[in-house]
């Protein structure tokens, strides 16, 4: 007697349909898994996601999987690609206008691609990435600079003197760097500025050198000393215009300094108090 024969296999998705089951079992097996071997082995501090944009948060179960982790590693830090459920932005690219709330950072490419590619030949100038990260730090992030080694392990030649150009510069400047937090709101300096731990050293940063002077708006604070970092000169400055019966403050003007940095000159004032800036409306 013949049984019948049954066909027990799942019929496989059309192409471009979604296959729940499959999906269930990569998370499971190979995303979790891996997540869960590296937290194991290595303890991270600090675990940066990419990608996420091909499914939604609820496909990703990315709450899950942060509570998860911390469970695992409850120290661990988890960036901005979670979908809702990280500890920090991860902006790309481009310095956002606006200051974002809470901590973030910018992923920064010295070339033009990620990693290494040796046929990406465009690379930023140390003047470039001078610019770019004294402005990410002006408004209060970190900045994530992307480099890659070749198949050799070594960093290549051309992104090693862009580093090293970079970190003269920081050392150069160190003060307005460590430890410092975000500066002034746009409209006050025309460029980036760092403010000290104390508020009280306001650190300016200029691109160009000053033709006449550089200009600094609505200070409340009187400018007690003033010196450019990296030489240690001292400049002079007047307070003009203003409207002190309405407690609106003049424009401070800072004598141009005798030499200046090939990428960024950094200004140090010392105030008397805690930075205080008005930001009103009022006439001077």
């Amino acid at each position: 007697m013949h049984r019948p024969w049954v066909d027990n296999r799942r019929a496989m998705p059309a192409p471009g349909q979604e296959d729940p089951e499959r999906w269930e079992r990569y998370l499971e097996t190979v995303h979790r898994g891996q997540i869960r071997e590296l937290i194991e082995a290595y303890r991270p501090d600090l675990l940066w996601f990419d990608g996420a944009w091909e499914r939604d948060e609820r496909q990703w179960r990315m709450k899950e999987l942060r509570e998860e982790i911390l469970r695992l590693s409850p120290r661990t830090v988890l960036n901005g690609r979670m979908l809702g459920h990280g500890d920090y932005a991860t902006a790309e690219l481009g310095v956002p206008i606006q200051r974002p709330d809470g901590h973030w950072e910018l992923c920064y490419t010295i070339g033009d691609m990620w990693g290494y590619q040796p046929q990406d030949v465009n690379h930023k100038s140390v003047r470039e990435l001078v610019r770019v990260f004294t402005e990410t730090i002006g408004h209060g992030g970190n900045l994530l600079l992307n480099t890659g080694p070749a198949e050799d392990s070594r960093i290549r030649a051309d992104h090693a003197r862009r580093l090293e150009g970079l970190g003269r510069w920081i050392h150069r400047n160190r003060e307005a760097v460590y430890p410092t937090e975000a500066g002034l709101p746009y409209g006050h300096h025309y460029g980036p500025s760092m403010l000290s731990k104390d508020r009280r050293t306001l650190f300016l940063v200029c691109f160009d050198a000053p033709r006449a002077f550089v200009e600094l708006r609505r200070l409340r604070n009187t400018v007690t000393n003033i010196s450019v970092l990296g030489t240690g000169e001292r400049l002079d400055h007047r307070v003009v215009g203003g409207f002190a019966s309405r407690g609106v403050p003049g424009v401070v003007r800072i004598d141009t300094p005798a030499t200046c940095d090939p990428y960024a000159t950094v200004l140090a004032l010392e105030l008397d108090g805690e930075l205080d800036l008005y930001r009103g409306q009022g006439e001077g």
